[in-house]
């Protein structure tokens, strides 16, 4: 398992760059705009891993640096209730398996892979744990079907 990212909901995309970038001191390694989903992802990482990210470039290693995603949503008028914390993000090697295990030891799969690629979880403290395949396996049930459970 490799720690991947943390994602915080923002609502100032500019006040929370001042913040991160300017005064923090973390760099912008990845941007991306969804206009139909009408968001924006800011990726930021310490000036060392903003290096090591630069270097391997075309690597799995720059995809795998741990970083900080700040999600814009455009039309977002405020978060209340602790919304604007997000995730905790973890490239796994098995999700099926490990989501198996998981499942076996008591823990709710709020929202099953059933792409082969994607499952979150919660922590007993209700923290968000987003599982990504290293990789895409092949839809496979019971996760093909299985609906989700609660909300993540």
């Amino acid at each position: 398992m490799r720690y991947l990212h943390t994602m915080v909901r923002v609502s100032d995309l500019e006040a929370s760059l001042d913040f991160y970038c300017d005064k923090l001191g973390l760099v912008e390694v990845r941007r991306m705009e969804n206009e139909k989903g009408r968001f924006t992802l800011v990726f930021l990482a310490t000036p060392d891993d903003a290096g090591r990210i630069a270097k391997e470039a075309d690597t799995a290693l720059a995809a795998e640096s741990p970083v900080i995603e700040l999600t814009y949503n455009w039309d977002e008028k405020g978060y209340g209730g602790g919304r604007n914390f997000g995730h905790l993000a973890y490239r796994v090697q098995d999700i099926y398996g490990l989501c198996e295990r998981l499942m076996a030891a008591g823990i709710v799969i709020n929202r099953p892979p059933r792409d082969g690629h994607m499952a979150f979880i919660r922590s007993p403290d209700g923290i968000s744990i987003e599982l990504l395949q290293d990789g895409t396996l092949p839809p496979q049930e019971p996760w093909a079907s299985m609906p989700n459970t609660g909300s993540w």
